[in-house]
């Protein structure tokens, strides 16, 4: 019996690395496809050894700077709304260090994230003054880049952001930051190189007001920018940390938008919490938000009931009108 049985494991192992195998060809195989279907809009630019992307359309002062949150969207994030504000102003959206088109970085720190991006505007020609629209984790981004660049920085958005304390104060109403999903990520990253990811992805199903090929580029290219996703989402706390400490804004003209659609049985699920928990998470979300307006002595908030985290596809309009107001008032205040 025995003899029969290590037969059958034998076998089962021999089959498993077949399919690893078969699988790591076929990701190799797409991958090469993936960068001729969908090469980087914009251009790569050289920061000191290593490439950032970069997509800057339009002309006109301020130049708009669309920050990205923890996702292997990267500069497709804000393809809702990026030709839109183009048509006012200069707009560059990029992708961080590991996303979609962008190298790898050694070592994601809260100061290089700020200065890959000042080296990217520079090395692509970008001039101040910046107007940093920044979704989710984008948020702090913005208060790091202006307390090292405040000069360059005229005005700012907030576009769903996070706030520098918000895992502390969430675990005051029992919601961890370690979840189901988060370890699922981690897992799906260690696989990426067997296809799984790009299995799981699928063609890519946009979201609302989400350019069909943009989605289907950010599918195409997910096996490489989730390994960036989790090197951010591993030096997300000290990013809040240090943001902490960078919340003075002045009077620059800040918008906080700020998403409040309930969240879903699905997403309460996933994210391991009740329906009492959600509630409460919604309720400390929009007192945070309220702080962030309160970081400029010119910041205003806007609560959209509608809108899920991604407002920019949610609600696109809202976003460029937030992104309109501010560059009005840095063209009429002479910032």
């Amino acid at each position: 019996m025995i003899p029969v049985l290590k037969k059958i494991a034998l076998g089962l192992l021999a089959l498993l690395l077949l399919v690893l195998g078969v699988g790591a060809v076929w990701e190799q195989l797409a991958q090469r496809a993936a960068a001729r279907r969908f090469p980087p809009p914009g251009k790569l630019v050289d920061i000191g050894g290593r490439k950032i992307q970069l997509d800057c359309r339009g002309s006109g002062s301020p130049t708009v700077v669309l920050i990205h949150g923890l996702d292997g969207g990267g500069a497709l994030s804000w393809s809702a709304v990026h030709d839109s504000i183009a048509r006012t102003t200069r707009t560059c959206a990029y992708s961080r260090a590991g996303i979609m088109w962008s190298d790898p970085t050694p070592a994601f720190t809260p100061v290089g994230v700020v200065e890959d991006l000042h080296a990217a505007l520079t090395a692509g020609g970008e001039r101040a003054p910046f107007v940093l629209v920044g979704h989710s984790l984008g948020g702090p981004i913005n208060l790091l880049f202006t307390k090292r660049y405040g000069d360059e920085v005229a005005g700012l958005v907030m576009v769903d952001a996070t706030h520098p304390e918000q895992f502390i104060r969430f675990k005051q109403i029992g919601i961890s930051t370690e979840n189901i999903a988060v370890r699922a990520l981690e897992v799906a990253g260690a696989l990426s190189w067997t296809g799984v990811v790009r299995l799981l992805t699928g063609q890519g199903k946009p979201m609302p007001n989400q350019p069909l090929d943009a989605a289907r580029a950010q599918s195409a290219w997910a096996p490489r920018a989730i390994r960036g996703a989790i090197t951010e989402m591993h030096a997300l706390h000290a990013i809040l940390a240090e943001a902490a400490g960078a919340r003075n804004l002045g009077d620059r003209p800040l918008v906080v938008l700020t998403a409040m659609k309930p969240m879903s049985a699905g997403e309460r699920r996933t994210a391991g919490i009740t329906e009492e928990q959600a509630q409460a998470q919604k309720k400390m979300w929009l007192e945070m938000h309220q702080e962030e307006t309160r970081w400029s002595t010119a910041g205003r908030q806007v609560v959209l009931p509608d809108a899920s985290h991604y407002i920019q596809f949610d609600r696109p309009d809202v976003v460029i009108a937030a992104v309109a107001d501010v560059v009005a008032a840095v063209r009429g205040g002479g910032r």
